[in-house]
């Protein structure tokens, strides 16, 4: 199961139990009780009305199922005509995903407070300079009219939130690193949403960014999933500097999709290898003046990091105040100001550093991940733009990426769904958020399809019939000739809790078909006319039906407004209105044609033959 599927909970359970002990038990003795006089007084009186209605709302609706249905019984083009419309309709629908009307994603956007700017600078960048540069940043983003105010963290992250957690940023620390807290209004004191204010605050720092030639990404607070980034690309293969070769040539990918912003790799800021500079001491010189090794280790710590020298009395202080020995940081900010450092020699003569070791330049090493125990060089991204979901940056990339080659000439392997097993082979594998998605969709698809099986063992096993759950279950499709146009007219994002809207209404519609069956089979038993059981069914069990999904379309409008069950709510509400008003029609209309086709119900209608219309 994916992270997102949860059992269900003890007191849903308990919640379905005794809602089952109010319908069954409760409403039906106070419908006793508070309708007694009123259903003897109607006997009284002695109504009249057609034949099959029980009240005026029934004689009306028989009316009605009656003018509509008798078309359709009587012709067997009307019937596979209104049939096959209805097909083409949920073709029509579920091509809106294809045509990308309707846009896939694991959950949508939330509106938040804040955003979080993520700064990084180039090698060899002092801490001053990163600072300067989350100044400016933040000096263009402050005078936007739903920013409050902006929070500057130079060397360090910003405070622990969602991001810091699951993509490790409270692990930033250092000269080359900044985050900006950006605070916005109220939700319901500003125009824009925090998402298009994110895109349109990237547009706004990009030219900075480029003047200080630094790499800035824009993150927001998501409500899930828990991934690196949206978009994460995994390169596999034994050879780190290939590795990282190859996933420059990802990289470039990324940049030139539309669509793909905030590009970067975990390999080192700009994928280029740290300067380091390592000081060898000349033993045979520092001999002779009478100095160890350790004295010249122990003078070039206390020059960049300080070193405890004593303590500052102070009474007015809790704790101890620590007195710290250290050079001027103008001095130890450069090669040649440490070098001039002095140390004592054995004759009490001072020393310069410069004469007592040998520079030599060269580089860090690379930054080295591991997933599964398996070496991995990551390349991140973010989607920002019309599509903004990873499926739709992993198709507009698919060509470019599989004509990418391995280090040995060989097609490059790349896979959706699983880690390469051949930790000798070179290969990518997707990841982010688009993992996440697929396992989610994946385990929820694998679970609705057991609980259809579920439902029409059940429906088997009262119906005895293995034909008629068929019919009973055809409409949990047509949900979808409801569901997937409002999400892609309405601009919604078929998310998650949309399939779970879905998954929903299927034991809804289930219910309203086996009223209208069940209701035919007991027209039928009475001596019914299969034509008028079939007229009859739609009419008397109208109001109940549609009574059910008016309640369910209350209830949705509750979450409506909400950004995380938006989804949820539209499919509920729209799923419930198209599959109700085609269940009323399609279900009895099916069932009629199984019947006449089996030959049930032939003899209570053999005195009035079907007329096929050619």
């Amino acid at each position: 199961m994916g992270p997102y599927m949860r059992p269900i909970p003890i007191n849903a359970s308990a919640a379905m139990i005794f809602s089952l002990f109010i319908a069954f038990v409760v409403s039906p003795w106070l419908t006793f009780k508070l309708f007694r006089r009123y259903a003897e007084a109607h006997m009284k009186e002695g109504h009249s009305f057609e034949a099959g209605a029980e009240t005026p709302q029934e004689d009306r609706l028989h009316r009605f199922y009656k003018a509509l249905f008798t078309p359709l019984l009587e012709s067997k083009l009307k019937r596979w005509a209104l049939l096959g419309g209805v097909v083409g309709l949920l073709l029509l629908s579920m091509g809106l995903v294809y045509l990308k009307v309707v846009k896939v994603k694991m959950l949508p956007y939330d509106n938040k407070s804040e955003i979080q700017v993520v700064l990084d600078m180039p090698e060899g960048t002092t801490l001053e300079t990163t600072a300067a540069a989350a100044r400016d940043l933040a000096e263009t983003v402050r005078h936007l009219p739903e920013v409050t105010d902006v929070e500057i963290y130079a060397g360090t992250s910003g405070p622990f939130n969602f991001n810091g957690l699951v993509r490790h940023y409270f692990l930033r620390s250092g000269p080359l690193v900044a985050d900006l807290q950006v605070n916005l209004l109220p939700k319901d004191e500003r125009k824009r949403d925090s998402h298009p204010f994110a895109r349109d605050v990237r547009n706004l720092i990009a030219p900075v960014a480029k003047k200080w030639n630094a790499n800035v990404k824009v993150t927001e607070v998501p409500p899930g999933p828990p991934v690196l980034s949206t978009m994460v690309a995994e390169i596999y293969g034994p050879s780190l500097e290939k590795r990282v070769d190859l996933a420059r040539q990802v990289r470039k990918v990324f940049e030139e999709t539309p669509g793909v912003v905030d590009t970067d790799w975990l390999v080192g800021a700009f994928g280029s290898p740290a300067p380091k500079l390592e000081l060898a001491i000349d033993g045979e010189k520092a001999a002779r003046s009478g100095i160890t090794s350790e004295m010249v280790v122990r003078t070039l710590r206390v020059a960049l990091d300080g070193a405890e020298a004593g303590l500052l009395r102070d009474d007015r202080a809790r704790e101890a105040v620590p007195l710290v020995l250290r050079l001027d940081r103008a001095q130890r900010s450069s090669l040649d100001g440490l070098l001039a450092t002095s140390v004592h020699g054995s004759q009490g003569q001072l020393v310069p550093l410069r004469e007592l070791v040998t520079v030599k330049e060269g580089t860090r090493e690379r930054f080295i991940y591991h997933k599964n125990l398996q070496p991995v060089t990551y390349v991140l991204a973010e989607m920002a733009g019309v599509a903004e979901a990873p499926v739709y940056g992993i198709l507009d990339m698919a060509k470019r990426i599989e004509a990418l080659k391995a280090p040995d000439g060989s097609p490059l392997e790349v896979m959706s769904t699983h880690l390469p097993t051949d930790s000798t082979r070179y290969a990518m594998k997707w990841d982010g958020e688009w993992h996440i998605t697929y396992e989610v969709f994946r385990d929820m698809g694998i679970a609705f399809a057991a609980v259809i099986v579920l439902i029409y063992f059940l429906v088997v096993g009262w119906f005895r019939s293995f034909v008629t759950p068929l019919i009973i279950m055809a409409p949990i499709p047509l949900t979808l000739i409801g569901i997937l146009p409002s999400h892609g007219f309405g601009g919604v994002f078929f998310t998650a809790t949309s399939m779970i809207g879905f998954i929903a209404l299927a034991g809804i519609i289930v219910r309203n078909s086996i009223l209208l069956v069940d209701f035919i089979n007991l027209e039928l038993e009475m001596g019914e006319r299969l034509e008028d059981a079939v007229v009859k069914a739609g009419a008397v069990r109208f109001r109940p039906i549609v009574l059910t999904a008016a309640a369910l379309v209350v209830g949705g409008l509750v979450i409506l407004l909400d950004p995380i069950f938006q989804g949820l709510a539209v499919a509920l509400i729209s799923g419930v209105v198209v599959a109700t008003a085609l269940t009323l029609i399609v279900i009895p209309l099916m069932y009629f044609m199984y019947l006449k086709t089996v030959g049930t119900g032939a003899v209570t209608a053999a005195d009035a033959p079907e007329s096929e219309t050619p």
